[in-house]
C-alpha cells in the first residue's frame, strides 16, 4: 500500500525508475530482489500466489507477489474490480481442445491486450506472473519440439473481471507472448520457455534485437522502404551482422568501430565532415544520443550547436568509452517544430493571470452550507473575515519558510482548542504550505513532496520525463524537455540543450505572467534580464507566485491545440474529469483568449486527454483533491504544460457547476475531509459555453461604457451571458506585458457553433471585437 503521508524515497524511485523490464530479477538471470511495492491503492495479499509441484525460492517469490501488486494497481487505477483468488478449486477442462492464449510479462505492459481477450475469449486470456507457473514437455511425435503447460494464472473476462486459477489438468497454450526486455522477460528462464514451441509465439531475443536498435530500423528504411531519416552520423562498436558493411542511405552514415579507445582522429574528421555536408540542410542544432537494442529507446541525449564541431566530438569520443558490443553513438540533426502561421499576425499582446478572493461554502445549489469555515488571510481587512467562524491573520507571503510556518500555523490552531476535519487552499502560492500544515495536523492531503513538485514547474517536467513506469503507458511520454534558469548562465547552458523556439517562464508564476514564446539564444537573454529586472518579489506583482521567487525555465515549445482538463481525485482514484478547449494564443505571449465547454474533440482523443492528465498527477504523487492540468494535443499524443494542483481557475469552477452540477469547490472541501465526493463518474452537460476573456489594454473604452460592469452583469441577471470578473478595473490597470485578465464574458447554446455565433454578435455589439483583438480568430478553433 502507498502511504499518503509523504512522498517517500521508496514512491519517487518507483516512479522515477525505467519500466520493470530493465531490472535484473528472477526471470533474468540476477540475484537482485523487487522494489517494494508502493503501488496506489490497497487489497488483499493473502492470496495463493505459490504454484503446487513447482516451488519457488524467497527472491522468486518475492517478484510473483511484486507482479500481483502491480496488477491489482493497474485494475484500481482502471476503475476495474480486484482480482479474486478462486485458485482453491481448480478448474477443469478439456485440455488442448480450448483455445489458451498466454502472456508471461510485466501486468502494466500487457493490460489493454489482456483486457480485450478477456472481451473476445472469456477465461482463454491467460497472465502468468511467473515462470514457475508454466512448464515445458517433450511435444508427442514433433522431435525437438515442445509444448507449453500452465499450471496457474490470472484469467480475464468480460467486465474488467479477473481470477487467479489453478489448472488440473495443465491447460495447453495455443499462444505464447512473452515480454522481452533488457531485464525480466528477457533473461534465460522465459527466453528458454519461448523458444521451439508447438505454438506460435509473439516474441523472442532475437526478434527484441532486431527491433530496439533505432540505427539498424533506420538503416534499413533508408536503403531499402526509401523512407527518409534523419540525418544521422553513426559511430558503431562492434555492429551486429546486419549492420557489418553496410553503405549507409540516403542522409546516413555508418563508421564501423573495432577498438573503443584511439579513435580521437577519426572521430573529428568524420564530425566535422558530417557537420559541413548538406544532408543536415537547415539544422542548427545535432543531438548526440546511444543507440542498441539494450537501450529501448531510453538512452541519454545532449545538443550541441551545429557550429561547435570540437564540442561535438569531443562528446562523442567521451560516449564511445562507454560503449559494449553492438553499440553506437549517433550524431543526429534535431527537426525544429513546425510553426504554423497566425492569420493577420496581430502585434504581441499582454500577460494574464489569474487571481481569485472569494471564500465561500456553499451547495450544489448555491444554499449556504452549515459548516464551520475557518480562514488564514495574510490581509487583516480580507473582506471574509467577518463571514467566517474563526479568522486567523498571518502573514503566509514569505514562501520560502512554509516549513516554518506552518509549524506556528499547527501552534495556532492548538491554542485555539480548532477541531479540524480538513485544509485545503485554492490559492497557488499557498498550496505547499497547506500540505505541510496537514502533516502537521494529521489530516488528509496528498504529500508535501508532491505539492512541492507540482508547484515547480521545470521539477514536473523533469521527474516525469524519468517516469519509464510502471504503470504504463507511462507519463514520460507525456513531459516536455525542460531547464531551470537561476542565472544568465543557466541560459546560457538551457539553449544548448532544449531545441528552439522555446518557451521561458517563471518557475512558480500563474496565469501566464512573464511566460514568452522566444525564437533564439538572443530573445532568451533578453527576457531572462527583463524578468529579472522587473519581477524581483511579491511587491512588484502581488499574486503570481512571486514569493516563491523569480526562478524561470526554459522548455520545449510544442505545436498543437491546447486544453484544460479538470481531475476530481479520492485515494489515487479517478472519480471525474472535464476537458475544456482553449483557442489561439496571442504570440509572442500565452494570453489565454477563448474558451469551450464540453470539449469539441472526438471521444477517444479526450479521453486521450483526460488519461495522460490523470497519470501525470498519479506520477508526481498527487492522490488526493481536484487538480487543473494544461495539455497540448499533437500529432503524437498529449503533451504536458504544467500541472495545477488545485481546481482550475478563471470561470473553469462556475462553468462546470452551470453544465454538469458538479462543484468542484464543494468536491475539494469534500477530499480534504476524507470523504468521497458524491461526484458522477461519468457526467453528461446540460450544453456549451463559449467564452472570451476581457484585458483592460484591449478593452479600457469599452469597459467603462458599453460594456461596463453594470452593463455586463445586467446581462448575466437575465441569463444572456455569463459574465465572471476576476479582479476590479483599477487593478487589472498594470503594464500591458505583465497584465492580468479582468473578466470572462461567455455564451450558452445547444451546440458549440450556435454558441460562437452567438458569443461573436455579442462581442461585435459590445466593441469587444476588433482590429487588435479578432474574436472571430480566437473562435476559429471551436468550429
Amino acid at each position: 500500500m502507498l502511504s499518503s503521508d509523504q512522498l517517500s524515497p521508496k514512491w519517487d524511485c518507483l516512479l522515477g525508475c525505467k519500466g520493470l523490464e530493465d531490472k535484473e530479477g528472477p526471470w533474468g538471470g540476477g540475484s537482485g530482489l523487487p522494489p517494494p511495492d508502493y503501488f496506489p491503492g490497497s487489497w488483499r495479499l493473502d492470496v495463493g500466489l505459490d504454484c503446487k509441484g513447482s516451488p519457488e525460492g524467497a527472491e522468486a517469490r518475492a517478484w510473483t507477489a511484486y507482479y500481483y501488486s502491480l496488477l491489482q494497481s493497474c485494475l484500481q487505477q482502471a476503475g476495474l474490480p480486484e482480482t479474486q483468488d478462486r485458485s482453491q478449486v481448480p478448474r477443469t477442462g478439456c485440455p488442448g481442445a480450448e483455445v489458451t492464449l498466454c502472456i508471461l510479462g510485466s501486468p502494466s505492459t500487457f493490460l489493454s491486450v489482456l483486457l480485450e481477450g478477456g472481451v473476445q475469449s472469456p477465461g482463454n486470456m491467460l497472465l502468468c506472473l511467473s515462470p514457475a507457473w508454466l512448464t515445458k514437455v517433450p511435444a508427442p511425435g514433433r522431435p525437438g519440439e515442445a509444448a507449453l503447460l500452465v499450471s496457474k494464472a490470472v484469467s480475464f473476462h468480460p467486465g474488467g473481471l479477473s481470477f487467479l486459477d489453478d489448472f488440473v489438468p495443465q491447460r495447453q497454450a495455443t499462444y505464447f507472448l512473452v515480454g522481452l526486455g533488457p531485464g525480466p522477460g528477457q533473461g534465460r528462464e522465459a527466453a528458454e520457455l519461448a523458444r521451439d514451441l508447438t505454438c506460435p509465439t509473439g516474441a523472442s531475443a532475437e526478434l527484441a534485437r532486431l527491433l530496439e536498435d533505432r540505427l539498424l530500423t533506420r538503416l534499413l528504411l533508408a536503403q531499402r522502404g526509401g523512407v527518409a531519416v534523419p540525418a544521422t552520423l553513426a559511430f558503431a562498436y562492434k555492429p551486429p551482422a546486419l549492420l557489418r558493411g553496410g553503405a549507409g542511405g540516403p542522409g546516413l552514415r555508418l563508421v564501423e568501430l573495432s577498438g573503443r579507445e584511439g579513435q580521437e582522429t577519426l572521430v573529428k574528421e568524420e564530425v566535422g565532415a558530417f557537420l559541413h555536408s548538406e544532408a543536415l540542410g537547415d539544422a542548427l542544432q545535432v543531438a548526440i544520443k546511444l543507440s542498441s537494442w539494450r537501450w529501448r529507446g531510453q538512452q541519454a541525449l545532449r545538443l550541441h550547436p551545429r557550429a561547435e564541431v570540437g564540442t561535438v566530438a569531443d562528446t562523442v569520443v567521451a560516449l564511445l568509452e562507454k560503449l559494449e558490443e553492438e553499440e553506437s553513438v549517433l550524431v543526429e540533426a534535431v527537426c525544429p517544430p513546425a510553426r504554423l502561421p497566425s492569420p493577420g499576425n496581430p502585434p504581441p499582446g499582454p500577460e494574464l493571470a489569474m487571481r481569485i478572493c472569494a471564500v465561500v461554502c456553499r451547495t450544489q445549489g448555491d444554499r449556504p452550507l452549515l459548516s464551520k469555515l475557518h480562514l488564514v488571510e495574510s490581509d487583516p481587512n480580507h473582506f471574509a473575515s467577518q463571514l467566517v467562524q474563526t479568522f486567523i491573520h498571518f502573514d503566509v507571503t514569505e514562501h520560502r519558510r512554509d516549513e516554518e510556518n506552518a509549524r506556528l500555523l499547527a501552534e495556532l490552531v492548538r491554542a485555539r482548542g480548532l477541531q479540524l476535519d480538513g485544509c485545503f487552499s485554492y490559492w497557488d502560492d499557498c498550496l505547499v504550505l497547506t500540505a505541510l500544515l496537514c502533516q502537521e495536523l494529521g489530516l488528509p492531503c496528498s504529500p508535501p513532496a508532491a505539492m512541492r513538485l507540482a508547484k515547480q514547474k521545470s521539477r514536473t517536467q523533469l521527474h516525469l520525463l524519468r517516469c519509464q513506469g510502471p504503470p504504463w503507458p507511462s507519463p514520460s511520454l507525456h513531459a516536455v524537455p525542460c531547464c531551470p534558469l537561476e542565472s544568465e548562465a543557466d541560459v546560457e547552458r538551457a539553449v544548448r540543450q532544449v531545441p528552439l523556439p522555446g518557451v521561458m517562464k517563471l518557475e512558480f508564476g500563474a496565469g501566464a505572467v512573464g511566460v514568452r514564446l522566444v525564437e533564439d539564444a538572443l530573445q532568451c537573454h533578453q527576457h531572462f534580464s527583463r524578468i529579472a529586472r522587473d519581477l524581483q518579489g511579491e511587491a512588484d506583482h502581488p499574486g503570481i507566485g512571486l514569493g516563491w521567487g523569480n526562478s524561470m525555465l526554459l522548455m520545449e515549445f510544442i505545436e498543437g491545440t491546447e486544453h484544460d482538463v479538470d481531475l476530481v481525485l479520492f485515494r489515487g482514484k479517478l472519480l471525474a474529469a472535464f476537458v475544456s478547449d482553449n483557442g489561439p494564443t496571442r504570440l509572442p505571449g500565452f494570453t489565454e483568449t477563448a474558451a469551450c465547454m464540453p470539449s469539441g474533440l472526438a471521444p477517444e482523443q479526450a479521453a486521450q486527454l483526460v488519461q495522460a492528465a490523470f497519470r501525470c498527477c498519479l506520477g508526481c504523487g498527487l492522490l488526493d483533491g481536484v487538480f487543473n492540468v494544461e495539455l497540448k494535443l499533437t500529432g503524437a499524443g498529449p503533451r504536458l504544460i504544467e500541472i495545477n494542483p488545485r481546481m482550475g481557475g478563471f470561470y473553469l469552477r462556475d462553468w462546470i457547476l452551470e453544465l454538469y452540477g458538479v462543484d468542484l469547490l464543494l468536491a475539494a472541501a469534500m477530499v480534504a475531509c476524507g470523504l468521497r465526493p458524491a461526484v458522477p463518474p461519468h457526467p453528461r452537460a446540460s450544453g456549451y459555453l463559449v467564452g472570451v476573456t476581457g484585458l483592460v489594454s484591449q478593452h479600457l473604452q469599452v469597459l467603462r461604457s458599453t460594456a461596463s460592469q453594470e452593463a455586463l452583469q445586467a446581462l448575466h441577471d437575465r441569463g444572456l451571458v455569463r459574465f465572471n470578473q476576476f479582479t476590479s478595473l483599477e487593478e487589472a490597470q498594470v503594464p500591458g506585458e505583465y497584465e492580468e485578465p479582468y473578466c470572462s464574458v461567455a455564451c450558452a447554446g445547444p451546440s458549440p457553433a450556435e454558441a460562437r455565433l452567438r458569443l461573436l454578435g455579442l462581442c461585435q455589439g459590445l466593441g469587444i471585437d476588433g482590429p487588435h483583438y479578432p474574436v472571430a480568430h480566437f473562435l476559429s478553433h471551436f468550429k
